[in-house]
């Protein structure tokens, strides 16, 4: 799903968060939280890349369910300013949201084929707001 000019941009910004993981770990850091007790399943696992967020927030902070100091994910409101920006500078003038890209990338992937189980799948948790539009399979 991923095209193939994002490659290098993608393994640039893997390479930058081994990097800050790193300096994470050597400073006694380097966990993230876990959902659905998986660090009890997988005892490390919090503390291993391939579990460390694609878009860390630039400062460690104290998760507020167990106090300890990690580093969490973007602001999400730092990626809406961004996709704001981004259609500005595009020359786009209609209102463009993440939410709206969202729905349209589920709307390209029904109108190529994908059945509804795929959709619901590559959209994670589905969409709350619209439940009725991409309802989950059971």
């Amino acid at each position: 799903m991923l095209p193939l000019a994002l490659t290098n941009q993608l393994r640039r910004q893997i390479e930058i968060v081994r990097q800050l993981h790193q300096i994470d770990l050597r400073d006694g850091y380097g966990e993230v939280y876990l959902p659905y007790a998986l660090d009890r399943k997988y005892k490390n696992a919090a503390r291993e890349l391939a579990w460390q967020y694609l878009f860390p927030a630039g400062k460690r902070s104290a998760d507020p369910r167990t106090g300890k100091t990690m580093r969490h994910h973007i602001n999400e409101q730092n990626v809406q300013r961004a996709v704001k920006t981004a259609l500005r500078k595009a020359g786009v003038t209609k209102n463009g949201t993440c939410h709206s890209f969202r729905h349209s990338f589920a709307t390209h992937l029904l109108e190529n084929g994908y059945d509804i189980r795929t959709v619901q799948e590559l959209l994670g948790q589905g969409c709350p707001d619209h439940n009725d539009l991409y309802p989950r399979s059971e």
